[in-house]
């Protein structure tokens, strides 16, 4: 590529953090991507390109949408240009996801036993007895190893100022991580160089991990429950576990880890609105062009409003709903979201992303896969990241330190 235009048709956005340049200068941990990108020529970087999707196409690395009603299945897309993540920042967020983890479990395991943490007012008892996935046969039954999430993929954004927050807890079927696999081997076939002269981290450690912390697990089995009210099974993810994955909930999680490890959070969450609060509704609903309306238990996309990009219409049909049944909804500020580049359409450009890193956890502790699935909102001014919504994704490569 041009390497004398190659950063002038970079469009950057002033109010944005761009993870690969800042101020037109290439932050450190791209500069060697940055000189292949300068050596490499469009024809073959077009060519790298579609030799991903054809091996995509080839192994049938597809997903599903459901919004029309069918399911119809889609090639997923990939860009080839890695989103790259220091060791120093790794760490951070690595802590951060194991603290937040230690101290959802120890809330799984108090709300389904002794209710320390609804006694002493520090989550509202009805936002508990209100959430769908809160399964009352669970009372009282001991799992395994009192891990009630083995598997969680934890949504990070980074916003204008640089910090990660935690977005979303994904903790009852966290999807992603077989994308987050291929995206590194097809990386491998395509830029077979790449990987080790920037000392990347290695992913494919995870089928191992998952052997290691869940020998026994089962799934689908005929008189499951009952095998597993006697302790002779675990499930992955633990029943019930989904109370914890509730958006309502989410806004807990802080009081959570002061609670149960009195520790001060790592990892920020990003503020949010309980909308069955009437000064909150009252606030969310005076501000909604600057607002994402979320339903509390959807995922995918689905049930958000983003109030920047939506009609007056959309606005005032929300407002109803949300008046309706307003324990069904929470309302955020509209985050920036990191961009990075992208090859499209011959040339770099700028995307918005985030990061869901996949964690196991086992009687031995925590372990986060040194990498992650990188969502990429590829529509230009978009914020919604969610392949079902027209998003793809990126090898995420962690540096060595």
């Amino acid at each position: 590529m041009d390497s004398s235009s190659l950063l002038k048709e970079y469009p950057l956005n002033p109010v944005v953090w761009d993870e690969m340049c800042v101020q037109n200068e290439v932050r450190a941990p791209y500069h060697k991507v940055y000189e292949f990108l300068k050596q490499i020529s469009t024809e073959d970087l077009t060519r790298k390109e579609e030799m991903a999707r054809r091996l995509f196409m080839n192994q049938g690395i597809t997903f599903t949408v459901y919004s029309s009603g069918e399911g119809i299945e889609k090639i997923f897309p990939f860009d080839v240009i890695p989103r790259i993540i220091t060791a120093a920042e790794w760490d951070f967020i690595e802590r951060g996801i194991k603290q937040r983890l230690k101290a959802l479990n120890l809330f799984l395991k108090d709300i389904y036993h002794n209710q320390f943490i609804l006694k002493d007012g520090v989550v509202p008892i009805e936002m508990i007895y209100s959430c769908p996935h809160f399964l009352r046969e669970m009372h009282q039954l001991n799992v395994p190893h009192d891990i009630y999430v083995h598997i969680a993929g934890i949504d990070i954004i980074r916003d204008a100022d640089g910090e990660f927050y935690v977005l979303e807890d994904n903790l009852r079927t966290p999807s992603g991580v077989s994308y987050m696999l291929e995206n590194r081997e097809i990386t491998k076939r395509i830029f077979p160089d790449l990987l080790p002269q920037n000392n990347v981290r290695t992913v494919m450690q995870y089928p191992q991990l998952l052997y290691k912390n869940n020998p026994n697990g089962l799934l689908g089995v005929a008189g499951l429950m009952s095998a597993y009210r006697k302790g002779n099974v675990a499930i992955v993810n633990a029943p019930g576990n989904g109370v914890a994955d509730d958006k309502a909930v989410y806004i807990h999680v802080p009081a959570m880890i002061k609670y149960y490890l009195n520790e001060e959070p790592i990892l920020k969450n990003v503020p949010t609105y309980q909308l069955n609060n009437p000064d909150e509704q009252a606030y969310v609903f005076e501000n909604m062009a600057r607002m994402v309306i979320k339903k509390t238990n959807e995922s995918g996309g689905y049930g958000m409003l983003i109030g920047s990009a939506a009609t007056e219409k959309e606005m005032e049909d929300f407002k109803v709903a949300i008046t309706a049944n307003p324990r069904e909804f929470i309302a955020q500020p509209i985050i920036s979201l990191s961009s990075a580049p992208c090859y499209l359409n011959g040339k770099l450009q700028p995307r918005r992303i985030d990061l869901r890193p996949f964690a196991l956890c086992g009687p031995d502790g925590i372990e986060i896969v040194p990498g992650g699935l990188t969502r990429v909102a590829l529509r230009e001014g978009s914020l919604v990241v969610n392949s079902s919504q027209g998003g793809g994704s990126k090898d995420t490569w962690i540096l060595s330190k």
